[in-house]
This record gives structure tokens, C-alpha cells and sequence, in this order.
């Protein structure tokens, strides 16, 4: 396998219908929204959803969630130090090379190993960066009222009514950027391989995602731009690139928010503008 050896940039394109795509715990689990009402899907979240599809590819996750967990670990400490290597690794450079190798999302994303007791800590930057979605308009917030009317343990009277809310986006589209950036891909041990991995999860980001709150269907990549540059160094910076997707609404046309099966090129023009030498390759979701 090849050392990743030329850079990357990329713009993802997704839809949000009648969804919660990231939920504020500070704000009641409210959709994630920034001052001026622009819909927000943190980088964590982002990441979070790559990591899942890339453990549904058989590949060897440090972060995983506890409801996605393919091991018996119970904590990160408990995973790391199932790697009889780093149980007694005493040189940080060391350490950091042997958890590269260990799991996927280390040497994509980086990672901080620094546990109690532990001699080592260790700090490893990753090669792929992801900026948080934002939304292209500002996007509504629709907030219902919910009831839960059964008793959650045997009793003689039937429990009072639990009265919660919950919150989705009737509609929206959202767009993130990102890079992989080869100087750090060759201390992290990233491949070429590894960076269609990458390609793969983000075209299939919400496979396997469904909840209440985001059912089937409701979150969709529509877009997947992809730009491979012809150096390691970049032929333009990220932020150049990254300016060349346009998004904005048709005129004269409005979304509907009823559950009808929506189509981004009804109601948005997407266009890239051209860089000399540098053209995306696009994808569309599956």
C-alpha cells in the first residue's frame, strides 16, 4: 500500500427533510443552529458518522461508540492496552506509530493518548481535517409537543403522562469541506487506499444512521466533489478550492415541506468554478 502522495480536497452536498441532523444538548436537543439562523452540523458529529461507516467496512476503529461497538472494550484505555505493543511502549514516537498502524481513524483523524497512570502521553495530528456543515439559507425549526403514556415500571395506578418535545428541520441543505493534507499522511501511515475509504464513507455517510430522529431517508448525501491535486503540496490552497462550489437557490422556486420525495436540482443550482489543471471529480450519494 502507497503512501498517500498527492493532496485532496473535498466539499460534501446533503440534504436534511423533516430530520434532526446534530442536536444541541445545551439548547434541549434543539437542532444546531448558528446566531443567524443558519442550520450547523458540528465536525465532531461529522466524524462521529465517518467513523461508523468505516467500522460497517471492517475496518479497525480506536473511537468507537458504545452503541456501534464491534469489540468487548469498554473504554479506550481497556482498547489500547489490548495491544500488547503499547502496554509497555515508553517512546512517544513509537507509541504513536504503532497506533497508527493499529486503527483506521488514528491515522486518518489523529488522536490524544493520555491515560492516568500511564508514563506516555502521546499527541498524534491526523492528515484528514473536516470543517462543520452549514446550512446554504437559514434554515425553520419545527418543535412538537410529545407524550409518553405507559408505566415504566409495574405499579397499582397508571404513571402520570411524560411530557418532552422534540425538534427536527423541515428542510435543508447543508454543505462541509475538507482536506487531506500528505506531509501528515506520510508520519500517520495514511494510503492511497485509506483515502477511498475516506471517499467511500462520505458517499454513504447516513447508511446504517437511522433514530427517531433522523428515520430512513431523511438525511441524504446529494453531492460528493472530489479534487485531487497533482503534487503533494497542493496546486492551489484548500480555501481556494474549496470557494470554487457554489450553491444557491432557483428563483421563483419554493420547498415544500411536505413529505413528497425531493430532488436537489429542482430547486438549487450547484456550479464549480474552474481552477487551471484542477478539475472535481463528483459524485453523487448512493
Amino acid at each position: 500500500m502507497s503512501i498517500l502522495a498527492n493532496k485532496i480536497d473535498f466539499a460534501v452536498v446533503l440534504s436534511v427533510k423533516n430530520a434532526n441532523p446534530n442536536g444541541d444538548p445545551l439548547n434541549g436537543n434543539r437542532p444546531r443552529e448558528t446566531y443567524d439562523g443558519y442550520g450547523e452540523i458540528s465536525d465532531v458529529c461529522i466524524k462521529r458518522k465517518i467513523r461508523n461507516r468505516l467500522l460497517d467496512m471492517g475496518q479497525p476503529i480506536f473511537v468507537q461508540s458504545d452503541d456501534k461497538r464491534a469489540d468487548n472494550f469498554k473504554s479506550l484505555r481497556e482498547r489500547a492496552d489490548s495491544v500488547e505493543e503499547l502496554k509497555t511502549e515508553k517512546n512517544a514516537e513509537q507509541y504513536a506509530k504503532v497506533a497508527c498502524k493499529t486503527w483506521m481513524d488514528v491515522r486518518s483523524f489523529g488522536q490524544v493518548f493520555a491515560f492516568k497512570g500511564n508514563d506516555v502521553s502521546v499527541g498524534v495530528r491526523g492528515p484528514v481535517s473536516i470543517h462543520p456543515a452549514f446550512s446554504v439559507q437559514p434554515v425553520d425549526i419545527a418543535s412538537i409537543q410529545i407524550t409518553k403514556s405507559v408505566n415504566s415500571v409495574t405499579g397499582d395506578k397508571k404513571s402520570s403522562d411524560t411530557m418532552g418535545m422534540k425538534h427536527t428541520v423541515p428542510f435543508g441543505v447543508y454543505v462541509f469541506y475538507g482536506s487531506i493534507n500528505c506531509q501528515l499522511a506520510e508520519k500517520t501511515g495514511f494510503t492511497e487506499e485509506d483515502a477511498e475509504l475516506i471517499h467511500k464513507a462520505l458517499e454513504t455517510l447516513f447508511e446504517n444512521d437511522c433514530s427517531s430522529a433522523r428515520p430512513d431517508g431523511s438525511m441524504e448525501v446529494c453531492r460528493v466533489y472530489w479534487w485531487k491535486h497533482s503534487c503533494k503540496y497542493g496546486q492551489f490552497s484548500s480555501a481556494k478550492v474549496h470557494r470554487t462550489l457554489h450553491i444557491a437557490p432557483k428563483s421563483g422556486k419554493k420547498i415544500s415541506n411536505s413529505n413528497l420525495p425531493f430532488k436537489l436540482d429542482d430547486y438549487y443550482d450547484i456550479t464549480v468554478d474552474s481552477l487551471d489543471g484542477l478539475v472535481p471529480d463528483i459524485y453523487n450519494g448512493i
